[in-house]
Order: C-alpha cells, then structure tokens, then sequence
C-alpha cells in the first residue's frame, strides 16, 4: 500500500501486530512521492481474517491526521517465491561510514568504512528508512571507542552492532518485543559483536551510560524520557529519533524538563533526529 511519510510507522507496526512475515518499505527518489509498504504472510486459513484486521486499522488511521494513506492491495505469489521476494528489498546499502550489507548478499566491505551484516529477520531496523539512517549516522560521528552505550528499541539490533564495531563498550541492547531480541543476538554473532540483548526498556537496565540511542516515536519518547535521562551519565549523549517534525517540540520540551539540552538536529523530509546532551 501507499502511505506518505509520516504514515509509513503506523502502517509497519498495524501490520507487524497482525503478524505479517516480513515487511519491507520502498523509499520513494522523490520527496513528495509515497512510501511502498510491503508486508509477507502465509495464505492458510488466517490469511483473509489477518488481510480485513489490516483494511479496518488502516481505515482508521485517517482520523490521526498521518497524511495520505493508500487502499491495501493483495497479490498472491507462490511459497518458494515470497522470501525472495522480501529480500529483492533488501540490498547493500552506504550509510555515513558504515556499509549495511543483508547476509545472503556478497561482501563488499569498503576499505574506508566498517561492514555491517544484518539480517532482520521480523524486526525493525534494516537502515532502509530515514531515522536508521539519522541515528547510523549520529553513531558514526560520535567518539565511543570504550564508551558504554544502551541502544533502546534496537529492533534488528543495527545501532547496537554499529556501535560495538566502533569500538563501544559495553553495549546493552533492549526491546520489548521477543523477535527482535532473537534478530539482534544473530546479527551481533554475525558480525562478531559483543552485545547483551535482553527483553525490556530503559526502565529495567541498571546504571547509567555515555551513549543512550532511542530510535522510537515521540510519544514513546515522552512517555519514557525519565527513564532516558536516567540512563543517561552526566555529561553523556543522548540520540533520539522517530519523531515526525510536528511532534518535535514536544520531544524536546520533555527532555529538556529534565536538563538534556539539544545540540544537533537533522531532518530528513518529515523526520527528524536530536542529539542532547
């Protein structure tokens, strides 16, 4: 289905919580064209129920005000063909320093750069969609070489992994989602990265940390800012991302109630990332 950009959240997570197989989201060249969300599942039984959960939330997201969002289209494609099929979405992509390359693609690790091979299995996170791209790059500016860095939401555990190949010690990792914990323990072995993975949020990690990354939305963010900032050590660097510019400001009224102050800020057409400290 089409969605604008601002929409392309709420639609990936209606169709992650109906259990789709995989979801893949095409970029479009042009800013004003809309997102392609593409989402797997097994046609058995279930199918056409999941199919009609999925037309009736996706009817309702009007009322939220998320911009334009596309009628559900279903095409029907062999078994043998569906997984690659998701995979064809998924190609070796350059991002800052890092070259994020899926696991069943040929090496190409640039001699200027760090390699990061990734498999996301169901999870979110494959550097395809704008904030990934913000928070890889945030990752590739700041100095962690020996830093502690707690990647919350890691979803594929991209972040966590870029951080623990530039050197970043310790890296904790954190989702509340089960899938996505699994995907981020397979991608950390994938690339030789020390990572401890645990289901949860800021809330259950003890001890603050030089690095706290939190590629969310924003009112995730609000609602867990406190947590956050606890997380945060003194002087230590906070990177959120996930937030559509209209809900910006309260993001940043939020953290900044509690003494994080922002000191960069990117936006890439609707999204937009902090850096505070």
């Amino acid at each position: 289905m089409a969605a604008g950009a601002v929409a392309v959240e709420a639609v990936s997570e209606i169709l992650d919580r109906v259990g789709y197989n995989g979801i893949a989201v095409d970029v479009p060249l042009e800013p004003s064209a809309p997102h392609v969300v593409k989402a797997y599942l097994v046609y058995d039984r279930a199918a056409r129920w999941k199919v009609r959960r999925v037309k009736e939330a996706i009817g309702r997201l009007g009322a939220f005000g998320l911009g334009p969002v596309g009628e559900v289209s279903v095409k029907r494609i062999v078994d043998e063909d569906w997984l690659e099929t998701w995979k064809a979405q998924f190609t070796p992509i350059r991002i800052g320093r890092f070259l994020v390359r899926p696991s069943w693609s040929a090496s190409s690790a640039p001699s200027d750069g760090v390699e990061i091979v990734l498999d996301p299995g169901m999870a979110f996170g494959t550097g395809l969609h704008p904030t990934t791209r913000q928070c890889l790059e945030a990752v590739g500016r700041i100095a962690l070489e020996g830093r502690s860095v707690l990647d919350v939401g890691t979803g594929s555990g991209i972040l966590a992994v870029a951080a623990a190949k530039r050197g970043a010690r310790p890296v904790v990792a954190v989702d509340t989602d089960p899938l996505a914990i699994r995907a981020t323990v397979e991608n950390a072995r994938r690339n030789a990265a020390t990572i401890e993975a645990r289901e949860g949020s800021a809330a259950d990690v003890e001890g603050p940390f030089d690095v706290v990354l939190a590629n969310l939305v924003a009112d995730v963010l609000i609602a867990i800012a406190r947590d956050l900032r606890a997380r945060t050590r003194p002087g230590g660097t906070l990177v959120v991302a996930g937030i559509i510019h209209e809900t910006e400001e309260g993001v940043a009224r939020a953290l900044g109630e509690l003494g994080l102050a922002v000191v960069d800020r990117d936006q890439r057409d609707d999204w937009v990332s902090l850096v505070l400290r």
